[in-house]
């Protein structure tokens, strides 16, 4: 038979292949974009971390395993990586120099389209925010299931447990949100 093709399964050699990786980032620059601009409101961010994103993915493609889950949920953690990495480089540069540097310019398109973008996932955001005060594993869970729609075992492949300990997490997780909703006032305050 032949070898699958990266819609199939195994991207391994989108970092070597440019036409396997322009159909991979054809493929997913829109999910990537949203899931970042949901968690991070400023157009040139949001630009600029979705590009890292796929740098990383060039980077990290060798080491992706089919079997250990799908592409969309090993995206997302790359995704999640690098939004981590940026928030703690941030957070250095802040407490070093206190005041961020090193935006690339854009042009009145490119920041009417991200700006629509963040706009559009703006009560994504405001959820978001919300579930923030929650623990870091359960809202991360959470967010992977409910708003980015991956399936249980994708999302337990994005963080890196088993399906069945993440299978729990979600129950008790679900246990927690719906609490916090149903208490906004006095769950947030």
């Amino acid at each position: 038979m032949n070898d699958p093709s990266p819609a199939e399964g195994d991207i391994s050699g989108i970092g070597v292949d440019p036409a396997a990786f322009a159909a991979f980032y054809r493929r997913h620059v829109e999910a990537v974009g949203r899931f970042v601009a949901r968690r991070v409101d400023d157009p040139h961010l949001a630009a600029d971390l979705t590009a890292d994103v796929f740098l990383a993915v060039i980077e990290s493609a060798a080491g992706y395993r089919p079997d250990r889950g799908s592409q969309i949920g090993w995206l997302f953690g790359v995704a999640r990586n690098v939004i981590g990495d940026e928030r703690r480089r941030a957070a250095q540069r802040l407490r070093v120099t206190g005041r961020l540097a090193g935006r690339r310019d854009l042009d009145a398109d490119d920041i009417a389209r991200i700006e629509e973008r963040i706009d559009a996932e703006s009560a994504a955001r405001r959820t978001y925010r919300a579930l923030s005060e929650l623990p870091e594993g359960t809202r991360t869970l959470v967010e992977l299931v409910a708003v980015d729609g991956l399936t249980v075992a994708e999302a337990a492949t994005a963080l890196g447990m088993s399906p069945v300990a993440a299978r729990v997490r979600l129950h008790r997780a679900r246990r927690v949100v719906r609490g916090v909703l149903a208490h906004p006032a006095t769950a947030l305050a």
